[in-house]
């Protein structure tokens, strides 16, 4: 019988900002059928309210001594579901066209086969810890999809501010490749050495 949640860590400020940025991802995916600007700023407002909370939940609860399986479990889920849906959104509208949209997919297929990996390695009671460079490939994207959201209305303040969000895309997917690396040559490690 599986052992419940404590309900102090289930509501807990960290797990709760977690749950906030999980809530964000369908009321960002809507204001892409807002029109005109409003709308764009309005994803760029919950996308960056999504992202503080990537960065507090696992601060707060590292400083407050909150840390949980259910966060540790949830905390990747929802950095993986906010990416996954706003590069898919911004393919469908058509702000990621042509070759830049190469870029999206290799960030999504490395999202999922890291996931995988996780898993795997989780089961064998491996941890890959994160490194500079992930986090600044994590950086680099969020800030990528932030120029990327504002569109045409943040293009109109800041000239050609969504050409740099995707040059800062590319860049994201080429540290996406090098980052995920790691992960696989652990887990290509453990396969090998589980199997003699």
């Amino acid at each position: 019988m599986e052992r419940a949640v404590p309900s102090k860590m289930l509501y807990s400020l960290p797990n709760i900002l977690t749950y906030i940025r999980i809530l964000a991802v369908p009321l960002l995916a809507g204001c892409f059928y807002l029109e005109g600007d409003m709308g764009k700023w309005l994803a760029v407002a919950v996308f960056a309210l999504a992202a503080i909370t990537d960065f507090f939940d696992g601060y707060l609860a590292r400083a407050w001594n909150q840390q949980s399986a259910l966060g540790r479990m949830l905390d990747p889920i929802a950095d993986k579901l906010l990416v996954s849906v706003v590069l898919l959104m911004l393919v469908y509208d058509g702000t990621i066209t042509g070759w830049y949209v190469w870029a999206a997919i290799i960030i999504l297929c490395r999202e999922i086969l890291v996931s995988g990996l996780r898993e795997f390695l989780a089961e064998l009671q491996v941890t890959v810890r994160v490194t500079q460079l992930a986090k600044l490939k994590t950086t680099g994207q969020m800030v990528a999809l932030g120029f990327l959201l504002a569109g045409s209305a943040g293009d109109k303040i800041f000239p050609y501010s969504s050409q740099l969000g995707l040059v800062i895309l590319w860049i994201a997917a080429a540290l996406t490749i090098y980052t995920g690396y790691d992960y696989f040559r652990v887990g290509i490690n453990h396969v090998i050495n589980s199997s003699k």
